[in-house]
Formats: structure tokens, C-alpha cells, sequence
């Protein structure tokens, strides 16, 4: 496991965009903490690594539970906190779009339960307060394992 502390939005945006630089076709990373973690700041990040036009405003699907962008891959940006758990995320359908071409990021990644992907990256978040976050990078799996090393390195 690997973790991070950011001291500031910009630190923990500049994270996530490292992560999408190192994002491959059918990536998946799980975002779990509580709200206001840096959960969807970090995805901003991602969105940048992938190279999605930093004027498109990466927000968090709440209510429309799926994003999707066209940059160097399509990204996928998820935001189950609506839904009870993974028989809600079954029923939608989203399991087809977990192991496709593109890059998703899941936020509230914990209510997918059964339907995590056996390989992927999880990213827990916690605020230490202000700004300040700690950030901890979990792989699963070969692939993940050598980002997470990546991630790692000055």
C-alpha cells in the first residue's frame, strides 16, 4: 500500500492527474472516504492525466450517476452514493461499462460490494483537516501493482 498526504486541492488534483497519466484502457480505480474527501477533486485529476480539455467541467455525477468524457481514452466517472448497494448498480447496467476500453473512476466504490472488479486500484481518502488529505493507493492485481509502484516514484 502506498499513501500520499496533499496539503492543498491543487496537490491532490496534481495526484489524480499523475494516476491518468499512467491510466490504461480498461482501468478501473475505486474511490472510497467519506464526503468531502477529495473524491472528485481527485477525479478532476485523472480527467487532466487523461487529457480531457481542462475547460470541460469534470463535476460529480450525483445525480446522473455516470459522466463520460472523450479524451486520450473515454473516462467514466461514477458516483454511486445514491444507491444502496450492488444490486442497484446491477439492475442500472453498469457492470458492462466496468470492463471496457475506457478509464473508470468510481466514487463511493464500497456499495459496488460483489461487483468490484477482481483487478483494479483502490483509493481510500481521509480529511486530517483544512486541506490537508491522506491518500492511500491499495492495488489489486499485476497491473496495478506496477502503478502504484509508479505513483511511488519521485
Amino acid at each position: 500500500m502506498l499513501t500520499v498526504i496533499t496539503r492543498s486541492v491543487a496537490e491532490t488534483v496534481a495526484l489524480g492527474e499523475r494516476l491518468g497519466k499512467l491510466a490504461s484502457a480498461g482501468d478501473f480505480i475505486a474511490l472510497t472516504g467519506e464526503l468531502g474527501s477529495g473524491k472528485t477533486h481527485f477525479a478532476r485529476g485523472v480527467a487532466a492525466g487523461l487529457g480531457i480539455d481542462r475547460s470541460i467541467p469534470v463535476t460529480s455525477p450525483t445525480y446522473t450517476l455516470m459522466n463520460v468524457y472523450e479524451g486520450r481514452l473515454t473516462f467514466r466517472h461514477f458516483d454511486l452514493y445514491r444507491l444502496e448497494g450492488d444490486q442497484d448498480a446491477a439492475e442500472l447496467g453498469f457492470e458492462d461499462y466496468f470492463h471496457g476500453d475506457g478509464v473508470c473512476v468510481v466514487e463511493w466504490a464500497e456499495r459496488l460490494q460483489s461487483l468490484l472488479p477482481e483487478e483494479r486500484i483502490s483509493v481510500a481518502f481521509a480529511s486530517l483537516g483544512g486541506e490537508e488529505r491522506s491518500i492511500s493507493f491499495v492495488p489489486f492485481g499485476v497491473r496495478y501493482e506496477s502503478v502504484a509502484e509508479a505513483l511511488a516514484a519521485p
